[in-house]
């Protein structure tokens, strides 16, 4: 099922944020030198999405991945809830931050584990991802609601219907 009801970028915002604040990794897939895409799971350091759309990410300054992003911005990073039957696909354009009071903010004893150096660690580099566009998908239904469905429409013939919600955001 379409949503076209019209929101306010505030609220896609809100709605965003709510659909990935409890997934611990998001795929960051950005396209490598030879023109293939590549993905790697990253853990999302946002304590809440900002007015400005954009998600940070801990990456090392020395990884292959930061060189080919300093090259070529362009990114997908999409989540996964499987047991909510959400998913979100974001588009955007990665740059890196110096942003030294940021880091600080974002700085976790997780992120410790990767940068022992702390947050001066001259290998911690700050990824943000500018987010362009987004799209989800989210099940209303629970989980014996959706298979009923499924069934009857095995039975049918007729496509499910109302099995989620999908909607692009404004961002």
């Amino acid at each position: 099922m379409d949503t076209t009801t019209p929101t306010s970028p505030a609220h896609d915002h809100e709605t965003l944020w709510d659909l990935i604040k409890d997934i611990k990794f998001g795929m960051l897939i950005h396209r490598h030198r030879d023109g293939t895409l590549q993905g790697h799971p990253l853990t999302t350091q946002n304590k809440s999405i900002d007015e400005g759309s954009v998600l940070y990410f801990f990456i090392s300054n020395k990884s292959d991945m930061a060189g080919r992003l300093r090259e070529d911005g362009n990114v997908n990073v999409s989540y996964a809830d499987t047991g909510a039957d959400n998913y979100v696909s974001i588009a955007g354009t990665a740059s890196f931050s110096d942003d030294q009071a940021k880091k600080e903010e974002l700085f976790s004893p997780l992120a410790k584990a990767w940068f022992p150096g702390g947050v001066t660690d001259p290998d911690l580099a700050l990824l943000e991802v500018h987010i362009t566009h987004a799209e989800y998908w989210n099940a209303k239904d629970s989980k014996l609601t959706q298979l009923f469905k499924m069934a009857k429409s095995a039975i049918t013939g007729e496509r499910p219907q109302n099995m989620s919600e999908h909607k692009e955001l404004k961002v």
